[in-house]
């Protein structure tokens, strides 16, 4: 599958890592303090905050597992893209004013105000777990492709790529965040937009033929409407957006820390919508270069070669089409927009997560006084230290076979009642502490249940959990809720 990765193509490669970086140290002076670190002193534009929204849905994630699941299957998980408006709704009317004036960074702050301490450090730990989990699948994407271009390992290529957004992302903090985002954003879907041209000029009898084998096969069908939940029909697809989309405006670090970053409630709320709206043509686009390459490759059956045909299937087919059909300069150009698209979703894992350590833990409850100087010194620290951590989950991540639904489910698992909690906190003002405190107990062994209750002896199937894997979250999610709420009515009757 290794092409001959030519001087043009290093060059662009090589000069745009380079560039990321420079552009990451040039906010050093404005990440002086630890404000300016975290929440930029609140003074970017909410259309720039709004791109860079987008960039962290838009991760690796998007830019290749898309093309695969269209690919392999079909358009279902378009669906999740049109739960992202009524999720930005929710955000709009209740997640940002409670943010922006209720709480001042951490997104877990309110937890602590509503249930008390053990519930932030819950939600910071989940929210943590679950950051190392993407960073990793998003380093192990972009090997993927790099490997199959340069011959490079896979290990060398998540080792270069972690040093190189943990420098920058540790350099300039989130303004660097929002602003390589944008840069970003403008790169990926430029490569997208090429690969869709390269794609539509490639077919032996003209575009239409493209989707004429696209619609006899189907490709452009959202998936099965039967209510089944033991396999991933659009109806699972669709739940699993709510929740999930629900999690992301709601309670994730990543969204929630932007929302500071703008000078207003009105200013935080436009940018989400950016975000939401735009998500949903940009998905679109990378389902239909999917689509595409199907046609493609059916049309095109001699450029698939028969001992390459099984096994370049999912994640890795769009990394072949790259490989074997761009030509010199436009190749290094694509590489670049996926190295924009993983570096746009890691970088802001790493200020967030750092952040959450320097405020959900070391002011806490090491060093509540700790001045600016120290502040500043740790959040630089923590960005490397969670970057290690980052880097080493991409390499234990190189042999996962699907991207996209290993990740959907990570999410899950690692969130999965974190969003019950909030809303708990939220819609229940009669639920107590240790109410609450019990209700998330029992969402994590609902958690654990769905993730390895699966494929057990005859003789145990009775507890196996036949739901598909993206309704994990989805029953951590409802156990929390259901739990809760029952166990505050039970307490209201008997005060009663």
């Amino acid at each position: 599958m290794q092409t001959q990765f030519l001087l043009t193509d290093k060059l662009i490669l090589v000069f745009y890592f380079l560039a990321v970086i420079l552009f990451g140290a040039y906010f050093r002076k404005k990440s002086s303090t630890s404000s300016g670190f975290m929440i930029a002193d609140g003074r970017l534009p909410s259309w720039a905050v709004g791109l860079s929204i987008l960039g962290t849905f838009v991760s690796s994630i998007t830019f290749l597992a898309y093309p695969g699941q269209a690919y392999n299957a079909n358009w279902d998980v378009f669906l999740f893209s049109l739960t992202l408006p009524p999720a930005a709704l929710v955000a709009t009317f209740y997640f940002i004013p409670l943010y922006r004036t209720r709480v001042k960074i951490s997104a877990y702050e309110y937890l602590e105000q509503r249930f008390g301490p053990w519930a932030r450090i819950y939600g910071s730990i989940s929210f943590m777990l679950g950051s190392l989990a993407r960073i990793g699948m998003i380093l192990f994407l972009v090997s993927l492709v790099l490997h199959h271009l340069t011959g490079w390992s896979y290990a060398t290529i998540i080792i270069i790529t972690g040093i190189g957004v943990t420098c920058y992302t540790m350099l300039g903090g989130i303004e660097a965040v929002i602003w390589t985002d944008v840069i970003q954003v403008i790169i990926l879907f430029g490569g997208a937009i090429v690969s869709v041209i390269i794609l539509l000029a490639g077919m032996p009898e003209g575009p239409g033929q493209l989707f004429e084998i696209a619609a006899q096969k189907q490709k452009f069908s959202l998936g099965n409407w039967r209510p089944d939940f033991v396999v991933p029909t659009a109806w699972v697809v669709l739940i699993y957006g709510i929740i999930e989309n629900l999690r992301n405006f709601g309670v994730d670090q990543n969204y929630v820390q932007r929302y500071q970053v703008t000078q207003s409630v009105k200013a935080a709320s436009r940018s989400v919508w950016i975000a939401a709206i735009a998500y949903i043509p940009v998905s679109a686009l990378f389902l239909f270069i999917g689509t595409a390459l199907f046609s493609f490759y059916t049309a095109n059956a001699q450029l698939l070669p028969a001992s390459l045909e099984g096994s370049l299937t999912g994640d890795k087919i769009y990394p072949y089409f790259i490989a074997t059909q761009f030509p010199v300069g436009l190749r290094g150009l694509l590489i670049a927009a996926i190295f924009a698209a993983a570096m746009s979703s890691i970088d802001s894992s790493l200020n967030c997560v750092s952040t959450l350590t320097m405020l959900d833990f070391y002011k806490r409850y090491i060093n509540p006084g700790a001045d600016e100087k120290k502040s500043i010194k740790l959040l630089r620290v923590y960005t490397v230290v969670w970057g290690v951590l980052g880097t080493l989950t991409g390499l234990a991540m190189m042999e996962v076979r699907t991207a996209l639904e290993t990740g959907w489910q990570l999410a899950g698992i690692a969130g999965g009642g974190l969003v019950g909690l909030f809303l708990l906190g939220l819609i229940c003002r009669w639920v107590k502490p240790w109410q609450a405190g019990t209700a998330v107990l029992a969402s994590v062994m609902s958690i654990f249940w769905a993730t390895f209750a699966r494929e057990l002896p005859r003789q145990w199937d009775f507890l196996e959990c036949a739901w598909h894997s993206r309704m994990i979250g989805v029953i951590g999610t409802l156990t929390l809720l259901v739990v809760g709420i029952s166990l505050g009515v039970l307490t209201l009757f008997r005060e009663k």
